[in-house]
């Protein structure tokens, strides 16, 4: 199996070495990367300016280029860039979850989004702030193996993983509420700094959502799709 892992932590991030190592049981991986961190850049892509792209000697065993531009465009230069062809895409691990409709900022997210418009499979990994990356990468162990047993990657193409300190086991969730809210802090004179908080779910009960599962100790696992296509009104103006 061919793999390339990128994410938006950057490409010298404890994260990403831990998942490069552990997916190197799984055949050939390449890790192409920011060169610095690219958080909340979401799907974006910069076609304005050069963009530095440097093979460097980073993670032990792995062919590692940082690329100083977003997620999506470390995906997009080892694509379309370098011709190649991937089995699968993987992204993070991030440090900080990526769940609820917050995950459409999410540059780890953004990076899969774009393996899956060059007709590639993937998958981002992301974990809580404070996490033990080598105690994650333990439990891409058991999400492997229930990947492999209910034949994740021919159902669809695209998931998003978020894994909590100490996983209870494994859920196939959906998006949740917003996980994040924001506030603009005026630092001095015209300049301010967004500081965020947790929100809760607006449907704490509900376990299948991605949220509440991924606070209640769950690794949740939720299928996502590239396109923004509203299917139901679409069906049903379509003939108009």
């Amino acid at each position: 199996m061919r793999i390339l892992i990128t994410n938006d932590d950057g490409y010298s991030a404890e994260g990403i070495r831990a998942l490069a190592t552990w997916a190197k049981k799984l055949g050939d991986v390449t890790v192409i990367a920011p060169k610095f961190e690219q958080s909340g850049k979401s799907h974006a892509i910069d076609f304005t300016r050069p963009i530095e792209i440097k093979e460097v000697d980073e993670i032990p065993g792995v062919r590692t280029v940082y690329v100083d531009s977003t997620p999506a465009d470390c995906i997009r230069y080892a694509i379309l860039g370098e011709g190649e062809k991937y089995d699968l895409v993987l992204s993070g691990i991030n440090r900080g979850v990526n769940m609820g409709v917050d995950l459409v900022y999410s540059g780890t997210c953004g990076a899969i989004f774009e393996a899956g418009r060059l007709g590639h499979k993937g998958i981002a990994f992301s974990a809580y702030f404070d996490t033990d990356f080598e105690n994650e990468a333990k439990e891409l162990d058991a999400i492997w193996s229930f990947i492999e047993k209910h034949n994740l990657l021919s159902e669809g193409d695209l998931y998003n993983i978020n894994i909590p300190k100490v996983s209870k086991g494994i859920r196939v969730t959906k998006q949740g509420s917003p996980y994040f809210s924001d506030e603009f802090v005026r630092i001095e004179g015209d300049i301010f700094e967004q500081r965020g908080h947790k929100i809760d779910d607006v449907c704490p009960d509900d376990m299948t959502r991605d949220t509440v599962a991924t606070e209640a100790g769950y690794t949740t696992i939720t299928p996502l799709l590239t396109s923004r296509t509203n299917m139901a009104v679409f069906e049903k103006l379509k003939n108009l």
